[in-house]
């Protein structure tokens, strides 16, 4: 549908409905996606996906983000999953990219 998320983790892939306001760890949790995440404050990084499509209908980057992630990763689309919200409803496609 076109609101839509898409999450693809390490191995499950789902296409799950959009909630204003929640986070994309917290939508792959509650679908069963495997997603890890260790702090949920945007520190430990083991939730890091990468936006694939739709980042327009993302909150804009945090300063927990901005802390974590490098400006490189950011220009090419990196975010964690514990701080990226959806701001409004629209089709979305994250991918979960840990660093290890």
């Amino acid at each position: 549908m076109a609101g839509d998320v898409v999450l693809i983790g390490r191995s499950i892939r789902r296409q799950v409905a959009a909630s204003e306001g929640v986070t994309i760890l917290e939508l792959a949790q509650k679908h069963e996606v495997d997603w890890n995440s260790n702090c949920k404050r945007g520190t430990c990084a083991r939730c890091r996906c990468l936006v694939v499509d739709g980042s327009e209908f993302l909150t804009e980057t945090n300063e927990a983000e901005l802390n974590r992630l490098e400006p490189e990763e950011l220009e090419e689309g990196y975010r964690l999953a514990c701080q990226t919200r959806i701001r409004t409803a629209g089709p979305v496609t994250v991918k979960y990219k840990p660093y290890f």
